[in-house]
């Protein structure tokens, strides 16, 4: 219901392919926990019906008879095309390459995760029942083009990539050895049945992302070594109410788990390991690293057309605006969000966001 309050009308009536299905990523759970308002990676209108007015199925129609290129088609430029083409726009959904979905498809492809691929197929299915939204696949667009083709707004939704030089919450600088031929991002491990050896995966990350990588990685063989930062396996996930089964099922398939460490160093056979609270060092074999710290956004393209700011009026464009992981890397439903406010706003006058506000009574 929280993914989608209108689950039990649209069973009644047969609408069962326009259900917004839950995920199962706890989201939800996780804002109360931190007392924040209510989110949902499927519904991004959780939590600001009242504060910003938005219907979970309701729209304005659109401003103006103006079109928007929107680029990259993972979760937040997904987002974006689909509320588009519900307000009316004409939209152009340009993707780099020859699939949808951007991080939710490879997310998905991991032990457990299957299921956020709804996150995907619930909007690619919108989207083609709109004959005002069209998707460019294997369309890698440069500035030059982007400025040719005389769209009104422009929407870049690139996303992110992960780190590889151990650069997050414990490290400032990047560990010794990180550009070693062992050193794999996470979103490479796709590849990872190819090799053997013993592989070291450094969570500094603190959720998810680490330890469903670890069993992807030892259902394909290899001998793990988990080291985290913290004092725990994916702290982040107590929010979520999932921490201990996660802790458990690394601890059970065999990996051999190390807390309060950060990775200083990796020469392609040892990788040296520092104690967060005394400083002492450590050290283990392992023929691979997969750091799991931060991502940089793929930003560059929204740079180089805003180098050119100067021509956009020639070129017919009136706004040019980066979205989700682009901007600043997050979560999916952070994403997802991102792509809904940017094409609720679109056109529209700024609506100041509602607070709650407890007026105490006078004493008598």
């Amino acid at each position: 219901s929280i993914a989608d309050p209108f689950l039990p009308k649209k069973i009644e009536t047969g609408r069962i392919d326009e259900i917004r299905e839950c995920i199962g990523c706890n989201i939800c759970v996780w804002s109360n926990a931190h007392t924040e308002p209510l989110r949902c990676t499927q519904n991004a209108t959780r939590g600001e019906e009242w504060r910003r007015h938005w219907h979970p199925e309701q729209f304005e129609p659109r401003h103006a008879d103006e079109s928007v290129l929107v680029i990259g088609a993972g979760p937040a430029g997904l987002e974006a095309a689909r509320v588009l083409g519900e307000r009316g726009y004409e939209v152009a959904l340009a993707e780099a390459t020859k699939a949808v979905g951007g991080r939710v498809s490879f997310e998905s492809s991991l032990p457990g995760l299957s299921e956020w691929a709804r996150v995907r197929d619930y909007r690619l299915s919108a989207i083609r029942s709109m004959p005002a939204v069209e998707i460019y696949l294997d369309s890698r667009l440069g500035s030059e083009q982007v400025l040719e083709f005389g769209f009104r707004h422009v929407c870049i939704a690139t996303g992110s990539r992960w780190r590889t030089d151990g650069v997050g919450r414990s490290n400032s600088r990047a560990f010794l050895g990180w550009e070693n031929q062992g050193v794999w991002a996470p979103d490479m491990i796709s590849k990872s049945s190819k090799l053997r050896g013993i592989c070291l995966v450094y969570d500094d990350d603190g959720y998810y992302m680490a330890n469903v990588l670890a069993e992807r990685l030892m259902q394909d063989g290899h001998q793990v070594i988990y080291v985290t930062s913290t004092d725990s396996i994916a702290p982040e996930a107590s929010a979520t109410l999932e921490q201990s089964g996660i802790q458990a099922r690394i601890m059970s398939m065999g990996a051999e788990i190390i807390t309060a460490h950060k990775l200083k160093s990796f020469d392609g056979r040892t990788a040296s390991l520092e104690c967060a609270y005394t400083g002492a060092r450590i050290e283990r074999e392992c023929s691979m690293v997969v750091p799991v710290t931060g991502r940089h956004s793929n930003d560059s393209l929204y740079h180089q057309i805003m180098a050119n700011e100067h021509h956009h009026k020639d070129a017919g464009i009136s706004s040019v605006q980066r979205i989700g992981d682009c901007q600043a890397p997050g979560l999916i439903a952070s994403a997802v969000f991102a792509g809904h406010r940017y094409a609720r706003e679109l056109g529209s006058p700024l609506v100041s966001v509602g607070r709650d506000r407890v007026i105490l009574g006078r004493p008598r």
